[in-house]
């Protein structure tokens, strides 16, 4: 009888890495093309149909993955569909986030919006404890305090009499709010879970978020002129739809199946990082050298995370 050779531990974390490491990038990307079309079009508008189509892929993937044999993997069932309450408020949050994403990158540097991002765990963390229970030990809360210090180094560009008078730019403030929704998002979700995969999970809040933007900006909907849109704004709904969404979704998922917790959430710091690199490949330019304290602030914050597994 010949047995299945076992995965190799040591290969299956590096593809974990990998997938995080191409999640990370992706995500990045967001910012970055996100600026270029933000003063383009309505952010209700673009982070609408970003959902609708999200949502059908994310569901088409759903159908695709089902097997019948065992249920594993399955598609959707109509005990998912109960308390649909739970997906009107997760998609409230992560439409929110989304829209203010947009309208803070009308003004916001996409670099320093992606160290506001970074803040993302820390404030996750803070939810985490108040409605899961959830407890940092002393390294993961040192490693969360140095990327934030580092964060708050890139979003007042290293100018100490704008942090000493608060001095943010409206652009990141917007988005810092938009934050808060999203690290509201992540503990919600695992709280409202009742044994959904993760995948139907999605497409339903993607499909609920859907709904309720269209509902909010139906006037801005009707006025948008969505013939005359430029190609720019058309690619960019299509990668923040399939590539930003879809894809890291399914990135993400694979990862945390080979990786611990802290060792994903500790990609969200490169994203500043990733940012550099396409607003250079872009052709934006490198930011000013001032910003490169805080960025190293945040990798080291990184490092010190995956280093604590």
């Amino acid at each position: 009888m010949i047995r299945a050779a076992l995965p190799d531990p040591r290969a299956e974390a590096l593809r974990g890495h990998v997938a995080m490491l191409a999640f990370s990038a992706l995500v990045a990307g967001s910012f970055s093309l996100g600026a270029l079309v933000a003063n383009l079009i309505d952010p209700v508008s673009v982070t609408a149909v970003r959902f609708l189509w999200a949502a059908v892929v994310l569901a088409i993937f759903a159908f695709l993955m089902a097997d019948r044999r065992d249920g594993r993997g399955r598609g959707f069932r109509l005990a998912d569909f109960r308390a649909p309450w739970r997906f009107v408020v997760l998609g409230s949050l992560f439409a929110g986030y989304f829209v203010l994403m947009f309208e803070g990158l009308k003004t916001a540097d996409p670099v320093s919006a992606g160290a506001v991002f970074t803040l993302t765990p820390l404030m996750t963390a803070g939810f985490a404890w108040y409605w899961l229970g959830q407890r940092l030990d002393a390294w993961v809360a040192g490693a969360l305090a140095i990327g934030a210090a580092g964060a708050v180094w890139v979003i007042f560009r290293a100018d100490w009499q704008a942090l000493m008078g608060f001095q943010i730019g409206r652009g990141e403030a917007v988005y810092f709010i938009g934050c808060v929704l999203h690290a509201a998002f992540t503990p919600l979700l695992r709280r409202f879970n009742r044994g959904e995969p993760a995948l139907v999970v999605t497409a339903l809040v993607m499909g609920a978020g859907c709904v309720l933007l269209v509902l909010v900006g139906w006037q801005g909907l009707r006025t948008v002129d969505w013939a005359a849109l430029s190609w720019l704004v058309w690619v960019t709904m299509a990668y923040l739809a399939i590539f930003a969404s879809a894809l890291t979704f399914f990135l993400l998922q694979y990862a945390t199946q080979r990786l611990p917790s802290s060792k994903v959430m500790a990609y969200t710091y490169l994203t500043p990082a990733w940012i550099i690199l396409w607003e250079i490949g872009l052709g934006h330019g490198a930011p000013g050298l001032l910003l490169l304290p805080g960025v190293v602030l945040i990798v080291l914050a990184l490092v010190m995370l995956l280093r604590k597994d």
